[in-house]
């Protein structure tokens, strides 16, 4: 309720509105009074009273439709319908009406301190800078005093406060730049939240979403600014934008050279309207039409590498079963099993072992498995032959069913024409903007660097697209003027101080980065951080966002990649990206990955490694592709510069990222000598080898010291042991062991699951069997072990090699007669096995039983493999099983140093 007094007496009744206005000429404030008669009188505020009236002290203030944060000194609201402010240094009052302007009071206690930690690190900054780069500390800190304390509406303000606000999601999108199935999900959810994630890992396809973001950014006639900590990534968006003929909306601002470069050649004059009109509903129909193609292009891609991955399995089953020349059993000829009934009926010989076929036997195999004949398997040898025949006819029918699901999916693309549909999507949608910008961006007089800040926003009008570095945004524009968007590319390599001046000056942020990439390298200042996440040392922009906002963080991956040979970017993504991607190449049967390990010796000198140079003479080149050397250390490269033809491209992993070649060579430079501590660490991190393998389109060559990487056994190793397994001469099936056949395990695994559910309630070591499961796989989701996986009950003439000279003719009777290890540990990548697990029951304490494990270790131990032994009635079972996987990374090791010493 509101009350107006004139010379002390109240009017409220008799009036029908009233306002309040500063009169230049008396100068002062004045009250206008309207009443129901319709007679106006004009008295001076300070002869009238209105209540309630409110005053403030300190505030800032933001005019509602203007960006710009104005500190004042004091407001005072009168009647909650208009606010008298006063500037420092100015007597003069301002009247404006309440609704047009927010007020903002002093930042909270909490904000304050982490605004303070910002301060003090830019400052410190400053102080450690080199001379050559100081003066960009101190443009840092000179932006940070611009942006803090934090406009309340920004990005800066979610971020330092950890509320990430709901935003209405834009219903009608476009996309002239082409879509994939992810993409797509990534473009939609980038408007659904004031802060949004688009994690985009090597050839996925970034820049393409970034472009489809500012379209539709463009069609609802907001602004953006494209940031980034490196002007190569700007520079492509600009480049892309040029191609397309949008470039004339892009003002390339930032550092000051920057600044000056623009305005010396704005381009005067805007294009035509295309001629084609197409409507938005027409787009939006096909959009959706297309959803459905595109779900079905990328089942197309997976399945595509599914079958190349049964097609290596079964080419090494094959060889296998070769040098064992089991005779063939006749029995599932003319049977008509799936292939998951193949691997039930093998689970079932497994649990039938040397027992005589019973009635109960005989009927399970007819209602189960329309078995008539027992002929086939009615000796224990029998049912061997038949498991060896399943595990190939298990190939045959997954490889008859992929393939037939690959048709089907092939022909949903085929019979709804997905690439006229996406190119008429692409078309249209480029035309529906490129009209939509006619009518809605205009010429004018140009702008020039002097001016355009005053008249800014006319100049985003103009130019609605910014690109510059974080380093320098907050210089181009006015103080405290906030961008409607603004996207941070390569966010994983940026720090967070300069990263937080983009925020500042954000309303919305779209964060694109991949945390599976090199991360920044931080400037080591001692300076507590208010929380673990504000840490400008531990932590990029792109790691502080993710672990401030954790769940309430929208986030999208980007799966379908396009830039390498599928068997490339395939061990980065068994690797590193948890078989996610969608490898969208196609694999020709091509030789794409090679391995060169140079002689053992000491061969590394501050950092160089001549050897491994040398050791690429023999190789022949395509010269048509372009060729690139990459090396962790710039010594290894300035030598390549002498060693290496003047074609190759020669960089550090770290200079390479956001580039590719069709071949590339990765020295890793260390010897034995040199690989350990700090050394091993860098050369062997995961950030570096990801990027490294993942800069090849065509073919990648790694170029390494003989088991240099074994003590560690982490990615490098890993990457000789993915090599060795897929590369077309692989050595590896002439080992002692035998690689795993993966694909078959994890199925058959599945089936004994089930049988042993249903045959073994109570059984005491099935129990134990499933309590060594758990617990083995909580262990190998621990950082240490993650490159390690288990499989049960894998025939030990599939793990050991018969060709292994030194069994007895007992132990290759016995491994000739279906005996089983329990569970095998393997490496994910590369499949070697490292150890086996054995969990024993009543019955091996019987004679028979015993013999049997005697000879089981003695074959293990003559073929490498270590053994760990379980009882039914063990203790600390975890503690052991953690040990024990140690002792087999440890073994395996030691395993290959003997080898290759031998």
């Amino acid at each position: 309720m509101v009350s107006v007094y004139m010379d002390g007496k109240e009017k409220t009744s008799q009036l029908k509105d009233w306002k309040l206005w500063y009169d230049d000429r008396k100068g002062g404030l004045v009250l206008s009074c309207i009443y129901h008669s319709g007679k106006k009188y004009n008295r001076p505020l300070e002869d009238c009273e209105i209540i309630p009236t409110k005053p403030e002290i300190g505030s800032r203030l933001i005019k509602k439709g203007n960006a710009e944060v104005q500190t004042i000194e004091s407001a005072i609201t009168y009647g909650g319908k208009y606010t008298v402010v006063y500037y420092p240094g100015n007597a003069r009052p301002y009247c404006m009406k309440t609704s047009e302007i927010d007020k903002i009071t002093e930042a909270p206690a909490n904000e304050k301190i982490i605004f303070d930690y910002f301060n003090r690190v830019a400052q410190a900054r400053v102080a450690y800078s080199s001379e050559d780069k100081k003066h960009i500390a101190e443009s840092v800190v000179r932006q940070l005093n611009k942006v803090l304390p934090c406009h309340p509406n920004s990005v800066l303000h979610a971020y330092c406060t950890g509320k990430n606000q709901h935003r209405d999601p834009l219903q009608k999108l476009i996309y002239p730049f082409g879509i994939n199935e992810s993409q797509l999900q990534a473009v939609e959810q980038a408007f659904s939240s004031q802060i949004s994630l688009i994690e985009g890992p090597p050839g996925t396809g970034k820049t393409q979403t970034i472009l489809n973001i500012i379209a539709n950014i463009l069609l609802n006639n907001k602004s953006v600014a494209v940031l980034s900590n490196n002007n190569s990534a700007v520079d492509n968006v600009y480049e892309k934008l040029e191609k397309a003929g949008l470039n004339y909306l892009f003002a390339r601002l930032g550092s000051s050279d920057n600044r000056k470069q623009f305005f010396s050649s704005v381009p005067l004059g805007l294009p035509e309207a295309p001629a084609s009109q197409p409507k938005l509903e027409d787009i939006e129909a096909n959009g959706q039409k297309l959803k459905n193609q595109l779900i079905a292009r990328n089942k197309v891609a997976q399945l595509q590498a599914d079958i190349e991955e049964l097609l290596i399995e079964q080419k090494y089953l094959h060889e296998w079963q070769r040098e064992q020349t089991f005779p063939a059993s006749q029995l599932i000829k003319n049977q008509r099993l799936t292939a998951d009934k193949a691997t039930d009926l093998m689970a079932w010989l497994h649990y039938l072992a040397e027992h005589p076929v019973t009635l109960r036997d005989r009927l399970e195999l007819l209602f189960r498995f329309r078995i008539w004949r027992i002929k086939a398997i009615n000796s224990p040898a029998k049912r061997q032959r038949l498991i060896r025949e399943l595990q190939l006819y298990f190939y045959k029918k997954t490889l008859e069913s992929k393939k037939a699901e690959l048709d089907a999916q092939q022909k949903i693309l085929q019979e709804g024409q997905f690439e006229t549909l996406l190119n008429s999507l692409t078309s249209a949608s480029m035309d529906y903007l490129k009209n939509h910008l006619h009518q809605h961006i205009t010429d004018r007089q140009p702008f020039d660097e002097a001016r355009y800040l005053q008249e800014f926003d006319a100049f985003l009008a103009r130019y609605p697209i910014i690109g510059s570095s974080t380093h320098s945004i907050i210089n181009s524009l006015p103080t405290r003027k906030l961008i409607d968007f603004v996207i941070i590319d390569e966010a994983s390599q940026q720090d967070i101080l300069p990263g937080i001046l983009a925020l500042g000056c954000a309303r919305n942020v779209i964060i694109v980065g991949d945390r599976k990439q090199l991360p920044h390298v931080p400037v080591k200042i001692d300076i507590p951080a208010p929380a673990e996440y504000y840490d400008c040392v531990r932590y990029s922009l792109l790691g502080s966002i993710v672990g401030i906002f954790e769940h309430g963080l929208p986030t999208s991956l980007l799966k379908e990649h396009y830039r390498c040979h599928p068997k490339i970017i395939q061990f980065c993504n068994k690797q590193f990206y948890d078989n996610q991607l969608i490898p969208m190449t196609q694999d020709k049967g091509e030789q794409s990955m090679s391995l060169i390990i140079t002689a053992k010796g000491n061969h590394t000198r501050k950092f160089t490694n001549l050897r491994e140079l040398e050791s690429l003479g023999p190789l022949e080149w395509d010269e048509k592709h372009n060729r690139g050397f990459i090396a962790p250390y710039n010594a290894q490269i300035n030598l390549s510069k002498k060693v290496l033809p003047e074609d190759f491209i020669k960089a550090t992993v770290h200079k390479f990222q956001g580039r590719e070649c069709d071949e590339i060579i990765f020295s890793t430079v260390l010897d034995k000598k040199t690989a350990h501590g700090d050394k091993i660490d860098f050369v062997d991190d995961p950030h570096l080898v990801n990027v490294a393998v993942s800069r090849a389109k065509n073919n990648f060559t790694l170029v390494t010291g003989d088991e240099v990487f074994t003590m560690k056994n982490r990615h490098i190793a890993a990457l000789v042991r993915y090599i060795e397994y897929y590369a077309d001469e692989s050595q590896i099936q002439r080992a002692p062991v035998v690689s795993a056949f993966d694909l078959l395990y994890s199925e058959y695994d599945r089936s004994l699951q089930k049988l042993q559910a249903r045959l073994n309630p109570g059984d005491s070591k099935f129990k134990s069997e499933q309590i060594i499961a758990a617990l083995l796989r909580d262990l190998l989701t621990k950082p240490d072990y993650q490159l390690i996986k288990f499989h049960t009950q894998i025939p030990l003439a599939q793990l050991i090699s018969l060709a292994n000279n030194v069994l007895t003719a007992r132990e290759v009777e016995f491994v000739n007669q279906q005996a089983s290890c329990d569970f095998v540990l393997y490496f994910k990548v590369g499949k070697t096995p490292l150890g086996v697990i054995e969990v024993d029951g009543g019955y091996h304490e019987t004679p028979e039983q015993a013999e049997r494990d005697r000879v089981k270790d003695s074959v293990l131990g003559k073929s490498g493999v270590p053994l760990l032994r379980l009882s039914t009635v063990e203790s600390s079972i975890e503690d052991k099983l953690a040990a024990f996987v140690d002792d087999c990374l440890n073994h395996f090791t030691e395993k290959h140093i003997t080898d290759t010493a031998v």
